[in-house]
């Protein structure tokens, strides 16, 4: 009966969820609004930069607790800058 309303970031906590236990929604929250702003400065520099200019690498999400690392060569299935403007020229 204690054990339910332990704070997530008891010792208890620690132990059964281990790196889980240490963000809570706030922390989720605030790393998806960084990520989220970071893609859509990303959006907006790839649209104003010079044609000849270097493409600008999508923005890397900040790793969450419980997540796997993701291979370098392992897609997101995110769109690319070529299929954002395919997009929306058609």
């Amino acid at each position: 009966m204690l054990i339910e309303h332990l704070p997530g970031d008891s010792a208890f906590a620690k132990s059964m969820h281990g790196e889980e236990a240490a963000w809570n929604l706030s922390d989720h929250l605030l790393a998806a609004m960084v990520d989220h702003l970071a893609v859509s400065n990303w959006m907006f520099a790839s649209v104003n930069r010079d044609e000849d200019a270097e493409e600008i690498p999508y923005p890397q999400a900040i790793p969450r607790p419980g997540d796997a690392p993701q291979a370098k060569d392992e897609q997101d299935g995110s769109a690319g800058p070529a299929d954002l403007a395919a997009f929306f020229s058609s």
